[in-house]
């Protein structure tokens, strides 16, 4: 039915004395009520596609949605429902003063009617704001309290678009929305349970409003809302559960029904449509965050859950479940049960995928959590082809930075475990680490440092003369350029590649002394930087320095993610306190350098 015939329905017929509100009205029309129904009559005869945001029509609905006569005013408020369903756009302050003001209307029918309208505006950026500008927010939250099913399906709906704005959730939150919108979430009614938990999935993109709807009780609801048999009620809750999940005080919170929401959310995960089950696998991943949950999802055997989603031919569902293992294979305990589940190959054959970025990381940064145990034995991931599928991720030529970087600290991880470093030598792969030492994005050089430093600093034959075949081959070249180049004056690459001058010079002292010696750009640049202090005891090499790599593989394992789409970052820093945290950086780099100035000056 179209606007006009909606209007002159309700407009047309006799209006009987019981509409008056009180006994000083008279239930016939006033002139300018006739006269704003005429000119409705008159528009909708001649042009049924007019604007009633402005001009003439505006001003006759006006006269309606004012009048003290109840039809009038549902006339109206059903004119500015259903227009507003065809014709949604931004509009001025004089056409929502008529609709705020029939939401405050004393009969039921025209509140939900204005409700209704302004809800549809809502959906429209420019006024959600004037909405609650205009004082709206008040009246639709008084409209939430009423025992009236209707008016609570609108005025929810129409906070659930308000709070879509960012400047308007505060608002929402100080309007004492949140205990309501919590009370309904638990609504017998469908849609109002619907509308409510999709208003407080909205109001969980905060930080201080997650905080506010845990303290009203939001998590309990949310958490027996995983029953709902609504589809889009359903994947709200998981969202609205997942975006809480992003704080340790949300997840504190969640860990109290820790039982029930894992389960829960399991068999979700294998049940329910796509969209669902990678948002289940997206908050498994945001609640694994947590030492307390990677755990529990593991032993309420998640990862047998998780293995499907990952063989999917859905990317997004893959994407899901390998950010989800990415943070359960931070806790040690867990790379047994991992590896058991049969997950390892089904990771191995991700790290090649160039045309899926996000996938490789994922698929990455698991393999070198698994790998950052050093007791444990490493043949499965050989066995599955670890260094086959890591060599085709490094050689091909659309690998993005971000997956450059990934690999580059798994390296480093692998230098440091006793079974996986050999293969690194012996399969002829440090000269694609030596490659990414000149990539040109620092932290991806950074982690090269790391594998290269560590690789020497193992003290073996085999591992050292490789590195010294690949001086001239590229080595000298990447290291020469942290350490002449102003870019670098700042970044952690210098430090670490003072560390691999000397973790060399321990290994190969008399090789790499007539390298450097040959070498005046370079040793000048080390001089340089070690001239501002030169310690007492510079001339004696320091086994200190050897316990970076150790330092990387404490923290490289803290591989948290929070939010889809904020995931930590998966590079090692070193500290401002200095390397392995013993001195200020600037002071350690400087004698460390003086150090290796030294012992080359000092060697025959």
């Amino acid at each position: 039915m179209g606007a006009g015939a909606s209007v002159l329905s309700c407009c047309r017929g006799e209006i009987d004395e019981s509409d008056s509100t009180g006994s000083e009205y008279q239930p016939l029309l006033g002139d300018r009520e006739r006269q704003a129904v005429a000119v409705l009559v008159k528009l909708f005869e001649n042009d049924t596609r007019i604007s009633f945001y402005d001009g003439e029509p505006l001003r006759a609905l006006t006269v309606l949605a004012r009048s003290d006569v109840h039809h009038l005013q549902l006339s109206a408020a059903t004119a500015f429902s259903e227009i507003s369903e065809y014709d949604v756009r931004a509009v001025p302050q004089e056409a929502l003063a008529p609709v705020l003001y029939l939401l405050q209307s004393a009969y039921a029918d025209v509140q939900q009617g204005a409700a209704s309208a302004l809800g549809n505006l809502a959906s429209v950026s420019a006024n959600k704001r004037l909405i609650v500008e205009m004082g709206g927010l008040e009246l639709l939250v008084r409209q939430m309290l009423s025992p009236n099913t209707e008016a609570q399906i609108n005025s929810v709906g129409c906070i659930t678009n308000l709070a879509a704005d960012e400047e308007n959730k505060l608002a929402i939150a100080r309007s004492g929305a949140l205990v309501p919108l919590v009370r309904l979430g638990r609504s017998r009614d469908l849609r109002v349970q619907r509308n409510a938990t999709g208003a407080l999935l909205n109001m969980t993109h905060q930080a201080e409003l997650r905080e506010k709807l845990v303290a009203a009780g939001a998590v309990a609801v949310l958490v027996d809302l995983l029953h709902a048999k609504d589809e889009d009620t359903l994947y709200y809750a998981i969202t609205a559960l997942s975006n809480i999940a992003v704080d340790s005080d949300g997840r504190d919170a969640l860990w109290s029904t820790q039982a029930k929401l894992v389960t829960e959310l399991l068999h979700i995960m294998q049940v329910h449509k796509i969209k669902v089950q990678a948002q289940v696998a997206l908050t498994l991943r945001n609640l694994a965050s947590d030492a307390r949950f990677q755990r529990a999802v593991v032993q309420s055997d998640g990862l047998d859950a998780l293995l499907p989603l990952l063989q999917s031919s859905y990317t997004a569902l893959v994407v899901a479940a390998a950010a989800c293992l990415r943070n359960l294979s931070i806790h040690a305990d867990n790379e047994d049960s991992i590896i058991c589940a049969g997950l390892l190959p089904e990771l191995m054959d991700l790290v090649p995928q160039a045309d899926q970025p996000e996938l490789q990381c994922h698929a990455i940064a698991t393999i070198r959590n698994l790998a950052a145990n050093n007791g444990s034995d490493k043949q499965a991931f050989i066995d599955a082809g670890l260094f086959d599928r890591f060599r085709m991720a490094l050689e091909s030529t659309d690998a993005q930075p971000q997956v450059l970087c990934e690999l580059a600290a798994a390296f480093s991880v692998f230098a440091l475990n006793d079974q996986l470093w050999r293969p690194v030598v012996e399969l002829g792969m440090c000269h694609l680490l030596v490659r990414l030492l000149r990539c040109g994005h620092t932290d991806t050089e950074y982690n090269a440092c790391l594998a290269i430093g560590s690789l020497a600093g193992k003290g073996h034959p085999e591992a050292a003369e490789e590195l010294m075949r690949l001086w001239p081959r590229g080595l000298r070249e990447g290291l020469a350029r942290a350490l002449t180049l102003p870019e670098y004056a700042s970044s952690n690459v210098r430090p670490a590649v003072l560390w691999v001058l000397m973790a060399l010079l321990n290994s190969r002292r008399a090789a790499v002394c007539k390298a450097l010696r040959a070498d005046s750009q370079m040793l000048d640049a080390i001089e340089s930087i070690g001239a501002s202090h030169v310690p007492s005891s510079s001339t004696s090499t320091s086994a200190s320095w050897c316990l970076l790599p150790s330092f990387f593989a404490t923290k490289g394992k803290s591989d948290e993610m929070a939010t889809s789409p904020d995931i930590a970052d998966s590079k090692t820093d070193i500290d401002d306190d200095g390397i392995c945290g013993f001195a200020p950086g600037a002071q350690r780099m400087r004698s460390l350098a003086a150090q290796i100035v030294a012992l080359v000056q000092d060697t025959d």
